[in-house]
Order: structure tokens, then sequence, then C-alpha cells
């Protein structure tokens, strides 16, 4: 059904849109970490509805319940248990499509596959769905933020719709990412972005972009050769989020503009320790990060559901137009930022343990 992510540290997450609840087991979470419910709270504010003019108005507090695996504000190494529960469902928006497929929708793959599906918000298919993946992400980021002191993971917009963002991997913090309303630093860009934004809603119509991310202070050394290239775990991870349609890492597809002898990063020292001048390879050779900031961007599309009449087929082999009602986003991308950390987070904590699983083989030193 693929519900499972991750090798070591794993997670399965369960329910749908308009199901009583939402919910994840995580398993292979090492003990002792600091952990508590309002750590997770604090990155599950950040993704979900209602928060602005430009997200659903769906009314939804997403309040994290613990239910197993920490005691006395430490994990204990055992199976980690989280719920929420669904509270603003209306369903009868959707009483009028159950009987057709939405275009750009998985509503006619899913019937495909499994014969059945839940017709309501999208069931399993939802951008629901990510609000557990923020959850597990959150304890993915307290596990490497006690591993690695100075590591620090930032997501933003880096564009949205025909406009373009400048910033700095380096230096973003998330304060200046969450200080905008489209969750874009650049304050020049951010205030194009939102009249661009402003324009498309009035439009009835929905608009796509990027996110880009950047993970600071992750050690050399995650990652494997050829198939669990690390570069790869990510892109698998970050093309699994509901409407991402491109990953790119480092120079990207950019890079294939330049010449081997441009695009190369030098190897120089970095107060004793092996570094690079550039970072086109985005933190990570040969499948396996090298020290420097993991830097990648994610395309999402714009959203399926505008609210325009749209040409469609319905169950019956019919085919009809249709204009859709209820509670949308006019654009994911704003609230895709803390689900693409979060995803960056999951990856980056299941190669941690499987590095440290060979680590005193070769005597590494990593932790």
């Amino acid at each position: 059904m693929g519900d499972t992510f991750g090798h070591l540290f794993r997670v399965t997450t369960f329910g749908e849109s308009h199901g009583p609840a939402l919910g994840g087991i995580i398993d292979g979470c090492p003990p002792g970490v600091a952990l508590s419910a309002e750590q997770i709270q604090s990155e599950l504010d950040r993704r979900r509805p209602g928060q602005s003019r430009h997200t659903t108005p769906r009314k939804e507090g997403d309040v994290v319940e613990l239910l197993s695996g920490v005691f006395d504000g430490r994990t204990l190494g055992t199976a980690i248990g989280l719920l929420i529960r669904n509270e603003d469902v209306d369903s009868s928006k959707y009483d009028d499509l159950k009987d057709l497929y939405r275009p750009s929708h998985a509503d006619f793959t899913t019937e495909a596959r499994y014969g059945v599906r839940d017709w309501r918000g999208g069931g399993r298919a939802s951008a629901r769905e990510t609000a557990v993946r923020v959850a597990v992400g959150a304890v993915a980021r307290r596990v490497l933020e006690s591993a690695w002191p100075d590591f620090r993971c930032v997501g933003w917009v880096d564009r949205l719709g025909p406009v373009d963002a400048a910033v700095d991997p380096e230096s973003v913090t998330t304060e200046a990412v969450d200080a905008s309303e489209v969750r874009c630093p650049d304050v020049a860009a951010s205030e194009r972005m939102v009249t661009h934004l402003d324009g498309v809603r009035r439009a009835r119509d929905t608009a796509g972009g990027v996110v880009a991310c950047v993970a600071r202070g992750v050690p050399p050394g995650l990652g494997d050769p050829v198939f669990d290239k690390l570069e790869a775990e990510l892109a698998r991870a970050m093309l699994s989020i509901p409407a991402a349609r491109g990953f790119e890492i480092g120079s990207g597809f950019d890079g294939t503009r330049l010449t081997g002898s441009q695009h190369n990063d030098a190897f120089v020292l970095k107060g004793g320790r092996v570094g690079t001048d550039t970072n086109r390879s985005g933190g990570v050779q040969g499948g396996i990060s090298n020290g420097e900031a993991i830097v990648t961007r994610v395309a999402f599309k714009a959203v399926a559901t505008h609210f325009l009449p749209q040409r469609t087929v319905t169950t019956d082999g019919r085919e009809v137009t249709f204009q859709a009602k209820g509670r949308h986003d006019p654009c994911v991308l704003p609230r895709a930022v803390p689900i693409v950390e979060a995803m960056t987070c999951l990856v980056l904590a299941d190669h941690w343990l499987r590095l440290r699983a060979i680590a005193s083989g070769h005597g590494s030193g990593v932790r």
C-alpha cells in the first residue's frame, strides 16, 4: 500500500481527509531523545489550514496526541504513536462530485487500482495526509538536533508563479521565512508573490511554484553509492508529496549549462576539515553527503481544484462540465514548506541511523 517510509527510522501513516483522524507510527527512533508534544505541535501549526487568505478556510487545529513511546519528556526507543483528529469535516461539498472524475486528481487512478475510492475530499490521496508527515518529521528533526548540534533545516518559497526569489541558503532562517505570509524571506519578492496570488485567487484559479530547502550541519558519510544515493532518497521523498512535479539538488538543471571545469567544487580546508569552496553539488557527491549544506528544490504544480468550469467524464461514462465547490488552497506552496522540511528530516534521520549502524566497523567516529 506504500504507507511506510524509511529503513531504520521507519514511519507508517494512516487516515483519510474526511475520516475521524490521521495518525502515524514511528519505529526505530533512538531512546533518550528529548521530545514533547509542544515541539511537534509547533511544526504542525506551520502547516495547518486557515492561517491566511492564501490557504483553505477549513478550520483544523491539528492538535497532536502522543500515544506512546515517550515518557518523562524522553523517547523510550519503542514505537511512537501519534494521532491528529479531524475536527472540521464537511463532506457535503463533495456530494455532487462523487460520480465523476475530477481533472488532475487521483479519482480515476485510485479507482483503476483498487476498484473503490473514498470520494470525500480525495480520501487518502488528499494533501490532508501530510499533517502526519509534518508530525513524524518533527520527531526526526529532534533526533537530528540531538545528534548534530549545528543542524538546521530551513525551507522557503523560492518561486511562486512567475516571481522568483533571491535567498542565500547559507544564512536563511526560519524566522525570516515565517515572517512572510507566503513564506518567502526575500521581502521584495514576497510582496510580488502576494500580489500575483491575490490576482489568481480573484480569477478563481490556482498557482504553482518551487519550494527550496537547505539542511546545514549535516556530517559527511550519509548515503550509499548506488541505488540508495542520498539525493535519490531525497528525490523519492519529495516526489511523494501531493502536487510535487520535479526535484533538483545543488545546481540542478542549470548545472547542465556549465562545463566540467566550471561546475566542479574544488576541495579546500575549512578550519581543519575537508570542505569545498563552492557547492554546486548541493552537499552530495557520489550519492554520499560531503559535509556541505544540502540544498534542494521541489517544483509544485498549480492546485488541481480551481473554481472555473471544467470538462470531465462521469463514472458511468458521460462527458460533462462541472464547477468545483468547497474549501481549497489557491496555492500549496506556503503550507508545503514545513512538509518539505519534514521529508528532508525523515530521510536524513534514516540515513544517520544507517551510517551509525556501520560506523563502528570502520572507526569513522560518527556518533
